[in-house]
């Protein structure tokens, strides 16, 4: 009986492993800020980099992390075009926001400047995912409240995917948060990987 147990694993395992083989690469473009780019932790330990470990478990996944520490949805609107032709995703996550937000820019400027990333991603054939941001509510509950709906009217408006807030359950507890209070920890990486994997998941390639 245990042979049999073996034997059934081995068989499991060896036509997992032909399904993927046979299975189409989704790429993954995240367009980001430090947040992405793994600001003061080894790139490694990022929640990108943690990400396509995780979805290569049960699918093809090749993520290209084109993020930017100190990077805003202008440099990001810049950017993209160029990014879009040379590595031809099939998903774009845009991760951008919370430095315009820290910087007091314009919730309007930020609209613009995500919905014409949105067109964009959708015009070269890739969907589209937006990372909600929040911001502390010291910029004024009208400026934060704003903010934070911003995405999910973006998101609404495009029917495109919407990870509602990237750093759900991170947020305001010192202890995941580096001594900026701005940046997650290393512990803090695998609880982003568990915001973003459900809705990720939602728009990968059919394996």
């Amino acid at each position: 009986m245990q042979k049999m147990h073996i034997y059934l694993f081995l068989l499991l395992t060896f036509v997992t492993s032909l399904t993927l083989a046979q299975s189409p690469t989704t790429k993954l473009l995240v367009l980001g800020d430090s947040l992405s780019a793994g600001y003061g932790i080894d790139i490694q330990q990022g929640w990108v980099n943690l990400l396509e470990k995780e979805l290569n478990k049960t699918h093809k996944v090749k993520i290209i992390n084109a993020s930017v520490s100190g990077e805003t949805s202008s440099g990001g609107k810049t950017r993209l075009p160029a990014l879009l032709d040379e590595h031809k995703p099939d998903v774009v996550v845009l991760e951008l926001g919370g430095n315009d937000g820290l910087r007091g820019h314009p919730l309007k400027l930020l609209e613009n400047n995500l919905q014409t990333m949105i067109d964009a991603s959708e015009k070269a054939g890739a969907k589209v995912i937006l990372a909600g941001m929040q911001i502390p509510p010291n910029y004024g509950p009208r400026y934060s409240t704003q903010f934070k709906v911003l995405y999910a009217t973006l998101a609404e408006k495009n029917q495109a995917g919407l990870i509602p807030f990237l750093l759900e359950g991170i947020g305001g507890k010192a202890e995941l948060m580096q001594r900026d209070g701005i940046h997650p920890t290393a512990e803090a990486q695998p609880i982003i990987v568990n915001n973003a994997l459900p809705e990720i998941k939602k728009n990968l390639l059919p394996q």
